[in-house]
C-alpha cells in the first residue's frame, strides 16, 4: 500500500490559516447574532413606548356643575343667644309672712295681678289710726274756719291747723300704700320663669320672690363689623334657625340699629326682633341671616368649585375634554352659591369634586359618562401628537 504524506508535515503554515480564518467567521457571526437580538429587542420596546406614548395621559376623573342662572341675595350671617324684650325680678315692698301664694313657675300672668298676699294686720291698724287723726284735723279746720269768719282765731291758729291736717292727710296716705304692698302684684305681663317663695314664709322687704319674663316678643342683639354699617337698616327681613329646634326658620325683622362703633371692637349693635309665644324661647342660641339685596336672576356656580389655594378667585372649567384654569370675579356668596360677575357663560361646566388632582391642562373624565366623547377626542389628538 502507497503512503501518503501527512498535510501537517507537507503545508504547516496553510492548515493553520485557515483554521484561523474559520475561527474568525465564528466570532463574526456570533456578533452578528448578537446584534440582531439586541435591535429585536430594542425594537420591541421602542413599540412598547410608542403605544404607551400613544395612549397619551391618564384621564382624572372629576364631578361638574354647569353655570346657571338664579336668585340670589347679598346677606350678612350672625350668631346671637335670644332674649325676651321684657324681663322683671318680682321683690316685695314691705315685710310680712307669706299667707297666700297665687302663681307657680309657667304660669301666664298680666300686669297688675296679684302674686302673693302678705300679712296686713299691723299695715291695716295703722292705716285706720292715721284716718282717724286725719277726720280730727278735718272737723277741727271747719270749725277753724267759721272763728275765723268772726275774727274769733288768729291768721297764725288757722295755718297750723290746716298745717297739721295736710300732715296727717300724707300720713294717712303713706299708711294706705304700705297696706297696699301687702298684695305683691305682677309689674309686667309675661310668664312666671323662677319662683322662690312658699306659703308661710316670711319675707324681707325687697327680697326678689318672682322672675316674670315677657316672651310675646324675643330679640337678638347681633355685634356688626363697621363695614356694614351702611348696608343694615331697621326694618330689613331676617331668617333665624335655633340649635334646638333644628331643621325649623323663623322669621323676624331689624328692630332697630345702634350705628354707634365701638372703638375697642370695630362693631355696632343691630337688634333683630322675633315673634314670641311659640316654638322660641328666651335662651335658645340663634343663627341669623339678613338679606341687604337680591339679584332675581343672578348667573351663579356652586360654592365649592371656587379654588381654595388661589389668591384671586378661579374655577376649573372643562374645555375640549381637559380642565382649565378660568379666574373669575366673584359677587354675592348667599350660602351654598356664589355669584359670578365674569369669566363665565350659562351653561359653561366647572369642576366641583377632584379639584386637588387637577393642574391647568389636565384631560378629564366626568363622572357618569357625560365627557366620554371629550375624552376620546383628547386622546386622538395626542396620539396623531406622538405619531408625528
Amino acid at each position: 500500500m502507497p503512503s501518503f504524506p501527512l498535510a501537517s508535515s507537507s503545508h504547516p503554515p496553510r492548515s493553520r490559516g485557515r483554521r484561523r480564518g474559520f475561527a474568525l467567521f465564528l466570532l463574526v457571526a456570533l456578533a452578528a447574532v448578537a446584534l440582531l437580538a439586541g435591535g429585536c429587542k430594542r425594537g420591541g420596546e421602542g413599540s412598547a413606548d410608542a403605544k404607551e406614548a400613544a395612549k397619551g395621559p391618564a384621564a382624572v376623573p372629576v364631578e361638574v356643575a354647569k353655570v346657571t342662572r338664579r336668585p340670589i341675595a347679598a346677606s350678612y350671617s350672625g350668631t346671637a343667644p335670644l332674649e325676651a324684650s321684657g324681663e322683671s325680678q318680682v321683690v316685695a315692698k314691705t315685710s310680712g309672712v307669706a299667707l297666700a301664694v297665687m302663681a307657680e313657675e309657667g304660669q301666664v300672668v298680666r300686669a297688675g295681678q296679684v302674686l302673693v298676699r302678705l300679712d296686713s294686720a299691723r299695715a291695716a291698724l295703722q292705716a285706720a289710726q292715721s284716718a282717724t287723726q286725719m277726720r280730727k284735723l278735718e272737723a277741727n279746720y271747719a270749725r277753724s274756719r267759721q272763728l275765723a269768719a268772726q275774727k274769733l282765731i288768729s291768721a297764725n291758729d288757722i295755718d297750723q291747723i290746716k298745717y297739721d291736717l295736710e300732715n296727717a292727710r300724707a300720713t294717712n296716705r303713706l299708711a294706705n300704700l304700705e297696706l297696699s304692698y301687702a298684695n305683691v302684684v305682677a309689674p309686667i305681663s309675661g310668664v312666671i320663669a323662677q319662683r322662690s317663695i312658699k306659703p308661710g314664709n316670711f319675707v324681707q322687704i325687697n327680697t326678689p320672690i318672682f322672675r316674670i319674663v315677657d316672651t310675646s316678643k324675643l330679640e337678638a342683639t347681633l355685634n356688626v363689623p363697621e363695614r356694614e354699617v351702611e348696608t343694615l337698616k331697621a326694618g330689613l327681613p331676617v331668617q333665624l334657625q335655633v340649635d334646638a329646634l333644628p331643621g325649623k326658620t323663623f322669621d323676624g325683622t331689624v328692630d332697630r340699629v345702634a350705628p354707634v362703633v365701638d372703638s375697642g371692637s370695630g362693631t355696632f349693635r343691630v337688634i333683630c326682633a322675633f315673634a314670641g309665644g311659640g316654638l322660641l324661647q328666651p335662651g335658645m342660641f340663634g343663627r341669623m341671616k339678613i338679606d341687604y339685596d337680591q339679584r332675581a336672576n343672578a348667573l351663579v356656580v356652586p360654592r365649592i368649585a371656587l379654588l381654595d389655594d388661589e389668591s384671586d378667585p378661579a374655577v376649573f372649567a372643562i374645555r375640549a375634554g381637559k380642565a382649565v384654569r378660568v379666574p373669575i370675579k366673584v359677587g354675592y356668596l348667599d350660602g351654598s352659591w356664589a355669584e359670578v360677575r365674569q369669566g363665565l357663560q350659562p351653561g359653561d361646566q366647572v369642576v366641583v369634586a377632584g379639584k386637588t388632582a387637577l393642574r391647568d391642562g389636565s384631560v378629564v373624565q366626568i363622572l357618569g359618562g357625560e365627557a366620554r366623547p371629550q375624552v376620546a377626542k383628547a386622546k386622538a389628538k395626542a396620539t396623531r401628537a406622538g405619531k408625528q
